[in-house]
């Protein structure tokens, strides 16, 4: 449904490019998120799809159109392209209803009345707004604002819709309640996605695939499970979703040489430069355990209570300090020595680049 190819973005008078050489392909029905910290790319590569900007180069393809292609001097304009757009800020029009906001692409388009009142009707009741159809929009809450924002932009019937973080203005529980609400209600109309956020848990729990971006490149692409758990770069590794990382000085067999020693891993791979583990996957051994595969004697340094878990600070015999994951039923002390475990199913090998 979206094909991007090759494309290159450089603003006017910028020392670096924002996007280089990037490509993606979004099938019909996708929903991807564009992942990553801020300057990465990210919005610039999106307002490109968009037309919003002018890329240097490359080639942009919304279902069988090309939309950008600079060696063919194709441009379409932003309102020509099969779009609908969700922003960041609501962009609710003060002086209309809730019903006439979601209507006026209609209006502008020339539908006739009974169209656009049954089409109103269809989508307020989709996104749970029927009873506020004739209230002012800016006497919503935030999220039901944003609701509105996307009824508007679903109503178009496009083939495709851009997000440009648009729960970031939320607060931490209702953005929570409406990823799950904007994903079941993009993927229950079938329309495809192509989201844009630095947020690495809104990126996981709305996406079928994730583009990591870093320095206007694309990193690694892929499910979010895959990602998560077997990422191949060191910067997807520790961007998306923490995670502890060892230099890997040579191999033994299975064994990576680190500084906590020779660590067994379950992973083929013997390209990348560091070993990378979960908070979540280093488990805590029981103190009469027998000696086992990567399991260590480590000193409490510090104790983060959370309320879901316990957040240690733990430092091994050779002074490095790792960071792991417990139940907060679970009573610690400053200074405690404890037995953990590294499973080697969950040792990944990345690489740095």
């Amino acid at each position: 449904m979206v094909e991007i190819r090759s494309l290159s973005l450089r603003y006017e008078g910028a020392a670096a490019p924002s996007v280089i050489d990037f490509s993606l392909r979004v099938d019909a029905g996708e929903f991807v998120t564009l992942l990553g910290p801020s300057g990465c790319g990210k919005t610039s590569t999106l307002r490109c799809v968009a037309g919003l900007e002018t890329p240097s180069g490359g080639s942009i393809t919304i279902g069988d159109s090309a939309v950008f292609d600079s060696t063919r001097a194709v441009e379409v304009p932003t309102h020509r392209r099969n779009i609908a757009m969700v922003f960041q800020s609501y962009a609710v029009w003060p002086h209309m209803t809730v019903r006439d906001n979601v209507a006026f692409p209609l209006k502008v388009a020339g539908l006739e009345r009974s169209t656009i009142e049954r089409r109103v009707g269809e989508v307020l009741e989709r996104v749970g707004l029927s009873d506020y159809a004739r209230r002012s929009a800016t006497l919503l809450s935030g999220g039901q604002q944003q609701r509105v924002a996307i009824a508007r932009a679903l109503i178009r019937e496009s083939a495709v819709m851009l997000l440009d973080e648009p729960l970031s203005n939320l607060d931490a529980k209702l953005r929570e309640q409406m990823r799950v609400e904007l994903r079941h209600l993009i993927k229950s109309v079938g329309i495809t996605a192509l989201y844009v956020t630095h947020d690495q848990e809104e990126a996981l729990m709305l996406s079928d695939r994730i583009a990591v971006m870093q320095g206007g490149r694309l990193i690694e692409l892929g499910s979010p499970r895959r990602l998560y758990l077997s990422p191949r770069t060191h910067f997807c590794a520790t961007f998306l979703g923490a995670a502890e990382t060892l230099p890997i000085r040579s191999w033994e067999g299975s064994h990576a040489l680190t500084t906590l020693g020779p660590l067994q891993t379950a992973s083929a791979d013997r390209t990348g430069q560091y070993l990378a583990i979960r908070p979540e996957a280093i488990r805590l051994v029981a103190p009469d355990a027998a000696p086992g595969t990567n399991r260590f004697s480590v000193r409490i340094k510090t104790i983060s209570f959370t309320g879901r878990m316990v957040q240690l600070g733990v430092q091994s015999e050779d002074g490095h300090v790792l960071q792991m994951l417990a139940d907060p039923a679970v009573q610690f002390s400053l200074g405690d020595t404890i037995m953990i475990e590294l499973p080697a199913d969950r040792l990944m090998v990345v690489s740095e680049h």
